[in-house]
């Protein structure tokens, strides 16, 4: 049976108080809708796409399929004034005479396969499937007035309810038959239509989890964003390294380290790599001119650069008001503005090939700890910078997203932290082949976590 995802866009974003609907905000390089259709999009179950959206906003939705080539997508649609409307008008539009609807609010863009691929599979045992987490506070009912209490239900039978819901075509829509029948019809999601309409069809419940937030208020934004910095991208093992050969490669600090293990895997699959570093190339990274001089050299060899990393760091240990000036501004210059440097420089190389700005972070970016006050904040900035510019790129085809490795064995942290386990670190061929399947990916403005538990093999 034909699974369809339906997704519902209709709304006009009046709770944020904006005057461009939330599913158009950005988030990690993208609007929110687009990240959410983009799970369905990849999702091998899934058959086609239906998009509801507020008439105002067709070409929109229309230039987003385009940009993003998306294949799924067969059919957008007017949403209504009200949510039931837009789960009617794709109910009305699809052509097949049964199939699997899957339907899921376009605002909750961290959805993952997992409760996606439970959804369908439940569908062939039963006709109406809600996706759903546990209550975690306790959850009161008030009087008419509001002002006390007058229940306070079991929360071990409590659930909070999330989308997709899944649906047998023939279910929602004999549901909603039913359902408009009724003068006094209000509908606040589906599965509440076909709870009351069709009582004794059973609704399956699929655990949902924290993360498939919805965006509802400007506090949520914040949230998305936080999850999305946080959210370890799940890369293929089916990575085709083949896609390397003749890509030119470009590695700032690939004289070891990470680094220089890029360059090995990328010299293995036939790459064109270069390596920058002050102690091989004499390239400082904090000088503009010297970033400049190093591309203009590739790119006149290569006639093209499709991959810029930058590896090249400085970590010291230190508390603040012991460091010396001159080793503050070092650390500045090289992990700040080395960073701003090779973007601008990149800037009309990767514009020219379509290709990605790859940056490192570290585990210490989102919180700062003691002793690391210089080195954690620069590091926060490569998040924050690498999502900034990847909006600012994306509609010229410009890639940017950011690695951020557990503690990884190389010269610099072994010179700050001395001899450790070996199965406690990263190792930095592990991070390199990360790396690289990052550079083969299609995605942007993501923060990539690898850690000790998830390292390649």
């Amino acid at each position: 049976m034909k699974n369809i995802a339906v997704i519902l866009a209709g709304g006009n974003g009046s709770r944020l108080g904006e005057s461009v609907p939330k599913q158009f905000f950005k988030v990690a390089g993208k609007s929110v809708i687009e990240h959410t259709i983009d799970v369905f999009e990849s999702n091998g179950k899934i058959d086609e796409i239906m998009i509801v959206i507020n008439p105002n906003f067709i070409m929109n939705i229309e230039n987003m399929v385009i940009s993003n080539e998306w294949k799924k997508v067969k059919k957008i649609l007017n949403g209504g004034k009200e949510r039931y409307d837009s789960t009617l008008a794709a109910i009305n539009a699809c052509e097949e005479t049964d199939c699997n609807l899957i339907i899921h609010d376009a605002v909750r863009p961290l959805i993952n396969n997992r409760i996606i691929n439970d959804v369908i599979e439940s569908l062939k045992e039963y006709n109406a499937i809600d996706v759903a987490v546990p209550a975690s506070d306790t959850i009161i009912q008030v009087d008419e007035t509001g002002k006390f209490i007058e229940n306070i239900p079991n929360r071990n039978f409590l659930r909070r309810g999330q989308t997709p819901q899944g649906f047998k075509l023939s279910t929602i829509k004999n549901a909603y038959d039913v359902a408009l029948k009724d003068k006094n019809f209000v509908s606040t999601d589906d599965c509440g239509v076909v709870k009351k309409y069709l009582p004794s069809e059973k609704i399956y419940i699929v655990l949902g989890e924290e993360s498939n937030v919805k965006l509802t208020y400007k506090e949520d934004i914040y949230l998305l964003d936080k999850l999305f910095q946080l959210k370890s991208m799940t890369l293929s093992d089916k990575t085709n390294y083949n896609l390397l050969k003749d890509k030119v490669v470009v590695v700032f600090g690939g004289n070891s380290g990470i680094g220089e293990s890029i360059i090995n895997i990328a010299n293995k699959h036939k790459a064109k790599t270069f390596s920058f570093s002050r102690g091989t190339t004499d390239t400082d990274i904090s000088d503009r001119k010297s970033v400049k001089e190093a591309l203009d050299k590739v790119y006149k060899e290569t006639k093209r650069i499709d991959y810029v990393v930058n590896s090249a760091a400085i970590l010291a240990k230190e508390p603040l008001v012991g460091m010396d000036p001159k080793l503050i501004n070092t650390v500045i210059r090289t992990n700040y503005d080395g960073m701003v440097n090779i973007a601008i420089e990149s800037y009309e190389y990767l514009k020219e090939s379509k290709g990605q700005l790859l940056l490192f972070t570290s585990s210490s970016y989102s919180r700062g700890r003691s002793f690391y006050s210089i080195y954690s904040s620069t590091k926060a900035a490569v998040v924050n910078f690498a999502q900034a510019i990847s909006q600012e790129w994306e509609n010229i085809g410009i890639r940017v997203n950011v690695i951020n490795p557990q503690r990884t064995k190389t010269s610099m942290r072994i010179k700050n932290f001395g001899k450790e386990p070996d199965e406690t670190l990263l190792t930095a061929d592990a991070v390199a082949d990360m790396s690289i399947k990052t550079l083969l990916s299609d995605f942007t403005g993501q923060v990539i976590d690898i850690k000790i538990n998830n390292k390649s093999k």
